[in-house]
């Protein structure tokens, strides 16, 4: 798939100029630095250099004061506290981080995680009859609990205390408990709301360490897990978030836990080297490969151990299992894109409506991403489950696929999410009204151009300025992800040097130089079908649009460049 290069300019050019000065760094860095809102001497400190202390304080958040004193007595009163958590990568992080450390004090902890099959996401009656039956005080739910109205009515009922702490979109009516911690409350004075749920897990120990007397720094053992959960959960890392980032990573490449250790070790990587992509297209999946397949307790088990053996036969387990998702996963895709090209004309339709009965609930989110990488539109996966046809949206820019799924409403039992991303259930019968009105919402909301897929490039960089300090420079940009992108490059003109070939799956290797520059290793994965496009181009020069990366090698490390897209002229 060739892509539209859409070249964004910072807003106030001069900006780059002054930063250049001041900084004395390439333009290029510079211009990276400007389009991220980087624009004076001590923004650019702040983001090269962030620091724990400059993590907003937990006080500022609504109810923290309330949770903070309440988790602070369950402590100091020894009393039984139930952490209830969410199935996915955020949620069991999250889980462990509170179980962990209310176990150094020494308190009958347990934690409850819902099957994701048979209880579906979020707090649910029987949770709170799990916790009424183990004669619990207190229930910390962590990554749920914000739509909890009921749940929450049921607990306080049986003389359960609550506290909330959660992430995602608030509904019209906030749940009636000791503390509901998020801060996308719109009476919320937080200053970031772009938290994960374990995030927010992180800001209650703050607080409570504060009430108990403690040193400030003793939470900060557990932003490995942050870390974690923030790359997963696909929260921008930015303000906060790439503070807690940066030092979870520190903590993983220099001081895994036992359980991060044994689970690097089952995949073959080693400390050291662990990046944003690595906890997102390694150690993210395997830890949600339980949730994924139902039973998220495994996952818990691997992060709370505390002996290696245990560690090492726990992450066995999940390699199993994630073994089993890549299987059903693959096959999912295959017969999505079968049914979406045998029953529709994607041509004609603004959004891809698909249903199955007996896929799996716990892959169609994935596939639904699939699918709006290869076709730029809207995607809604659905199975039927127990009768009812339940599944999980995928959306592109410009197409809100929440406030799409408002307005079905009258057609829909329960749905949430945001923007990107939303899961719903409905009654079967509703199903082809569905499709039609929510085909004719993204016909209304998306143009032509919304549906050719675009390739921001952050600059335009010549070969030969890509040296040893250039490179240091483009590192600390680190860790990247949403809101901080992993910087995307062009370069024109470039001379490929041998002959290109295919590698592994379908992988495009090649080599490039650019008027007498080194060459350098270029790797496009999935890329296989560009090959016949380079051979019979006219020339062997072509534009190349990538991202530079470190690539580790038989003990050795280089630069390389990861293709996204090649221009060859006249095409």
């Amino acid at each position: 798939m060739s892509f539209r290069w859409v070249y964004p300019d910072p807003e106030r050019e001069e900006f780059v100029r002054t930063m250049t000065e001041q900084l004395n760094v390439p333009r290029e860095i510079a211009r990276l630095l400007v389009l991220r809102g980087i624009n004076t001497f001590d923004d650019a400190k702040t983001f090269f250099r962030p620091e724990e202390e400059e993590l907003h304080d937990p006080f500022l958040m609504k109810d923290m004061e309330k949770g903070a004193l309440r988790l602070a007595a369950a402590i100091r009163n020894h009393e039984k506290v139930l952490i209830y958590g969410d199935y996915d990568v955020d949620g069991t992080t999250a889980t462990s981080i509170l179980y962990i450390f209310l176990k150094r004090f020494g308190l009958d902890v347990d934690y409850y995680i819902p099957h994701r099959f048979k209880e579906g996401y979020g707090i649910n009656p029987d949770g709170i009859r799990y916790a009424i039956d183990h004669d619990v005080n207190l229930i910390v739910s962590v990554d749920c609990g914000i739509t909890a109205i009921e749940e929450a009515k049921y607990a306080r009922d049986n003389g359960i205390d609550l506290i909330i702490c959660d992430h995602h979109t608030v509904g019209d009516d906030i749940p009636e408990a000791v503390a509901v911690l998020d801060p996308k409350r719109p009476d919320c004075n937080y200053p970031f709301d772009g938290l994960s749920g374990a995030g927010v897990g992180f800001k209650l120990l703050q607080a409570t360490v504060t009430k108990l007397g403690l040193s400030d720094d003793f939470p900060n053992q557990f932003l490995d897990l942050v870390a974690i959960s923030v790359a997963s959960d696909i929260v921008p890392i930015v303000d906060e978030n790439r503070i807690m980032m940066r030092r979870g990573l520190q903590l993983i490449n220099t001081e895994p836990r036992t359980g991060i250790s044994a689970l690097l070790q089952q995949i073959n990587m080693n400390p050291g080297q662990i990046s944003t992509s690595s906890i997102v297209f390694s150690i993210g999946p395997r830890i949600n490969a339980a949730g994924r397949m139902g039973d998220a307790t495994t996952a818990v088990d691997l992060m709370i151990a505390d002996d290696m053996a245990t560690a090492k036969r726990l992450a066995a387990q999940l390699e199993s299992v994630n073994v089993k998702r890549r299987t059903t996963d693959s096959n999912t895709m295959e017969q999505a894109v079968e049914l979406l090209e045998s029953r529709f004309n994607v041509d004609e339709i603004s959004s891809m409506v698909l249903h199955h009965p007996e896929w799996h609930l716990g892959v169609i989110g994935i596939v639904a991403s699939r699918l709006v990488d290869n076709y730029h539109r809207p995607a809604i996966m659905l199975s039927t489950v127990e009768g009812k046809v339940k599944g999980s949206a995928r959306s592109v820019k410009g197409f809100n696929i929440y406030e799409a799924l408002k307005q079905c409403d009258d057609l829909l039992e329960q749905f949430g999410g945001h923007e990107f991303a939303a899961g719903l259930t409905m009654d079967a019968d509703n199903l082809d009204e569905f499709r039609k009105r929510i085909d004719q919402i993204a016909c209304e909301c998306l143009a032509e151009n919304d549906f050719l897929p675009e390739l921001e490039i952050d600059s335009v960089l010549k070969l030969g300025n890509v040296d040893t300090r250039f490179w240091k420079l483009l590192s600390q940009f680190e860790p990247f992800g949403p809101g901080n992108l992993r910087p995307t490059f062009v370069s024109k003109d470039v001379e490929i040097v041998g002959v290109p070939t295919i590698v592994g799956n379908g992988h495009l290797k090649m080599k490039v130089s650019q008027n007498g520059s080194s060459t350098f290793d270029a790797i496009g994965f999935n890329m296989h079908e560009y090959l016949p496009l380079i051979r019979n181009c006219k020339t062997d020069r072509v534009d190349v649009a990538y991202v530079l990366e470190e690539n580790f090698w038989n003990g050795n490390r280089t630069i390389q460049m990861r293709l996204k897209d090649i221009h060859v002229e006249g095409e």
